[in-house]
């Protein structure tokens, strides 16, 4: 059985306008979890740094220790201070895009909020120009 629906034209506008109204949250919805994802995308990144140098540090200290040669103290001279390097680099990449994630997280502005803030801005024009 195969069922005939047709709208008439208010209805269908009325559906227009939900849909409309439904896809600007929807897309305010995806612009909060883009941010978030970015967020924690950039601690990932952090804490593979952070583990790439603790690595090399424990690989440092563990030649000094059980290899106790020549060679095995100049690796560990060279990775222990690499490691440290490594995570130095690390934090502040990761603090600096903390730093711009935080400030395009301050300045996002969801279009529900900023049709009040334009109409807010139009109605005080609309006051000044009357007077």
């Amino acid at each position: 059985m195969e069922y005939e629906f047709s709208m008439t034209p208010e209805f269908r506008e009325e559906v227009k306008k939900d849909l409309k109204v439904k896809e600007k949250a929807n897309a305010e919805i995806k612009d909060t979890l883009a941010i978030e994802r970015t967020s924690f995308a950039n601690e990932r990144t952090f804490l593979a740094y952070l583990r790439t140098s603790l690595s090399l540090i424990i690989a440092g200290v563990f030649l000094h220790q059980f290899f106790n040669s020549t060679v095995s103290m100049w690796i560990a001279v060279f990775l222990i201070p690499l490691g440290i390097v490594i995570g130095g680099i690390g934090y502040r990449k990761f603090a600096k895009k903390r730093a711009l994630i935080q400030r395009k997280r301050d300045a996002y502005v969801p279009a529900k909020q900023m049709l009040v803030l334009l109409k807010a801005e139009k109605s005080m024009q609309m006051n000044i120009s009357q007077q």
